[in-house]
């Protein structure tokens, strides 16, 4: 059979997503944390955008008065520019990413500068020494110390030669902001070329910084350095250090037996235990915390209705200066300039409208889980309906991947709390004789409740099951104890421990 070319014509039709589509695509699963800084950059990036007015009514700094323009801005009462964005984001799921982005978006603190020599060790942790004419006095009430930089500072002091201050530097690096010194010794010596035995040997030096217990490989490394300091670490104190597990479980026949000490001794030296600090490093300054903002407002009305709004705060205000445009869409220009502001205006007309569709789906969303879970915020958790994301997808007429999308890193503030919108997305528990479904998460809440209201008697898995049958709830008792496991409670056997130690 001979081989040879030919051309062929063929008609298809296939889902090819435009860079707008992808932009609004990842706008929804955006927080509002990362979407302020995803228009901050887009603002530097495009000329034709510009900030909206701020909360107290004055205008950008950008509108100068000699440039007063005509602008496009969000205007959620406009739907008829938006239809093709709508129709482009409820694609099929096949054909649109399914990985979510990241809202761990880490804030470091900032380095406090300043002399390191003379170090007054009393103020670790609040900003370090006032000394030399160049420090830089502002920065330190803004700036704390951090874990790393006051162990760093007392390797200088500890007599260690230079190539183990090497090792100290890099086993520092290797310390998490507990306190804690988890990595492997044999990795950081082949990394260094050194024998595994220095290293261990520079990291009890290390141990002997503050704060006491730092650097420790594990909590039991931990509380002994702490108990070693205050010349409490006998061997009574130490074997119950390395019997954590049994002091957790409140057994205190085996701690006796163990210890080789008597009930009341074992009592006394668990309260010494607690008097310690399993995370040494907590005082110290760490990442930035940031406050969590909802996106949406729940508030119960007169009626008894429950009415969902946008936070506005939230909500980026970007403008296009159209009129800026128009003039520089006048002037003279190379082919290559006409191409770069006509890309520029396109993309803020649709970053405008992306943004604008991305508030009126989340407040769709929103809107109907308040629907869907009104007796949730009308009785409590107890209440909780079982829901899932085909459920709203389909009563508001949209796909089942713009929900889920919607859905990320969203907050609704209600008069019950913050909460996530995931978190009104719970799996169902089957009614008795053919009853309503139960949600999980209530499930969850009312096993919960037992326990808390058990009292001296205690009830054991298979007795919250027949509890929860009376309630109309099937659920088997393997299901109790993984619920009971996921809210930290332990088992029935250990209560009993503790009501009767606490006894």
């Amino acid at each position: 059979m001979a081989i040879s070319q030919r051309l062929d014509m063929r008609q298809g039709q296939s889902l090819v997503m435009t860079p707008q589509l992808q932009q609004a695509i990842k706008l929804l699963q955006l927080s509002n944390i990362e979407l302020a800084e995803f228009v901050e950059a887009e603002i530097e990036r495009n000329p034709l955008l510009e900030q909206g007015e701020d909360s107290d009514g004055e205008d950008s700094d950008r509108n100068t008065p000699e440039r007063t323009s005509k602008r496009e801005e969000l205007n959620l009462d406009d739907n008829s520019a938006l239809n093709e964005a709508r129709e482009a984001m409820d694609a099929p799921k096949e054909d649109l990413y399914d990985g979510g982005t990241t809202s761990d978006s880490a804030t470091t603190a900032n380095e406090m500068s300043g002399p390191s020599a003379r170090t007054d060790w009393s103020q670790a942790g609040s900003g370090g020494s006032f000394s030399g004419d160049d420090y830089d006095f502002e920065g330190s009430l803004s700036s704390e110390t951090t874990l790393h930089e006051h162990l760093h500072k007392q390797i200088s002091m500890s007599g260690l030669s230079q190539a183990d201050q090497l090792i100290a530097a890099r086993l520092v690096d290797e310390t998490d902001e507990a306190g804690y010194c988890k990595t492997d010794l044999e990795e950081v010596a082949s990394a260094l070329g050194a024998d595994p035995a220095n290293v261990e040997a520079v990291l009890e030096v290390c141990q002997g910084f503050e704060p006491v217990g730092v650097m420790a490989r594990d909590v039991s490394e931990c509380l002994a350095l702490q108990l070693r300091d205050r010349d409490r670490l006998d061997p009574a104190m130490h074997a119950l250090v390395m019997n954590l597990d049994l002091v957790a479980k409140h057994d205190i026949k085996a701690l006796c037996e163990i210890c080789g000490v008597d009930k009341e001794d074992v009592f006394d030296m668990i309260a010494e235990l607690r008097a310690l600090t399993p995370r040494p490093g907590s005082a110290f300054a760490s990442g930035t915390t940031i406050a969590v903002a909802p996106d949406v407002f729940v508030r119960e009305m007169p009626n008894g209705m429950f009415a969902v709004e946008l936070n506005s705060d939230t909500l980026p205000r970007v403008l296009m200066d159209k009129a800026y445009y128009a003039e520089v869409s006048a002037l003279p220009m190379r082919e290559r300039e006409k191409e770069f502001i006509s890309e520029c205006a396109q993309n803020a007309s649709w970053l405008i409208k992306s943004l604008d569709q991305r508030a009126r789906t989340i407040l769709k969303v929103a809107s109907e889980i308040v629907r869907q879970q009104d007796a949730f915020f009308a009785h409590g958790v107890a209440h909780l309906r079982p829901l899932n994301l085909k459920q709203v997808a389909d009563a508001i007429d949209m796909h089942e991947s713009t929900v889920s999308r919607v859905t990320s890193n969203k907050y609704m503030g209600t008069p019950r709390g913050l909460f996530e919108l995931k978190y009104f997305f719970s799996a169902a528990i089957p009614g008795t004789a053919g009853g309503d479904a139960h949600s999980a998460e209530a499930v969850r809440y009312r096993i919960k409740q037992l326990i808390d209201e058990e009292g001296q008697k205690v009830l054991s898995d298979d007795k919250i099951v027949e509890i929860l049958t009376e309630f109309g709830i099937e659920i088997a008792r393997r299901t109790v104890a993984k619920y009971r496991e996921s809210l930290n409670i332990p088992s029935s056997v250990q209560r009993r421990r503790q009501i009767r130690a606490s006894a």
